[in-house]
């Protein structure tokens, strides 16, 4: 990799509480051409990487017979368990299916979804959180403490891991260290978190 070359990248976010009282999250990056042969499941397989990577192995993906359990090593607790991912079209999607970090909520699980959209000045990837209940948070209504709580703590990490793997990736795929901005995006109406 060419450490003395910078290429720029711009990451968008946005996290917040819905009117549901569901989080939805999103970040995402266009990446130089460099990054023409990225798919959703392969954008999927990077993520799993990146995960044991940022926690330094403390959270490791595990195919179950379900699915995948993000589990803290060395037990069988699942942080958070997701189906067998399915794929559509520009997308691979993981619906939520339980963990220690979920409420249960068999009407509207959650999902997280990975995207991967050709333009006509780089790839864009997108990593979406939708629909997810925290257990943290607690049922209606809204404790400032839990939700302060969540803030500094869950959304925090997961927009810090989510932020660094587009770092990554960009930096992989263009073997170039870029110069990055993070800004704030606007998709959905909710409460910051």
């Amino acid at each position: 990799m060419d450490t003395h070359r910078r290429s720029h990248q711009e990451i968008a976010c946005q996290q917040v509480l819905v009117e549901d009282f569901s989080v939805f999250s999103i970040q995402w990056s266009t990446l130089p051409g460099a990054a023409s042969g990225l798919t959703p499941r392969s954008l999927w397989d990077r993520y799993l990487s990146h995960i044991r990577r940022a926690t330094r192995s403390i959270i490791q993906p595990v195919t179950s017979a379900h699915g995948i359990e993000f589990r803290l090593r060395a037990t069988r607790w699942s942080l958070i368990s997701f189906l067998t991912p399915r794929e559509e079209g520009n997308a691979i999607i993981m619906p939520i299916c339980g963990g220690l970090l979920v409420q249960k909520c068999p009407d509207k699980p959650g999902e997280l979804r990975f995207m991967v959209e050709p333009g006509p000045t780089g790839t864009r990837v997108t990593v979406q959180l939708s629909d997810y209940r925290p257990r943290i948070l607690g049922a209606p209504p809204l404790s400032k403490v839990r939700y302060w709580l969540y803030r500094l703590t869950q959304a925090a990490i997961h927009r810090w891991v989510t932020v660094r793997f587009l770092v990554l990736l960009c930096r992989d795929l263009s073997g170039v260290r870029p110069c990055v901005t993070v800004r704030d995006g606007q998709v959905r109406q909710g409460h910051p978190l």
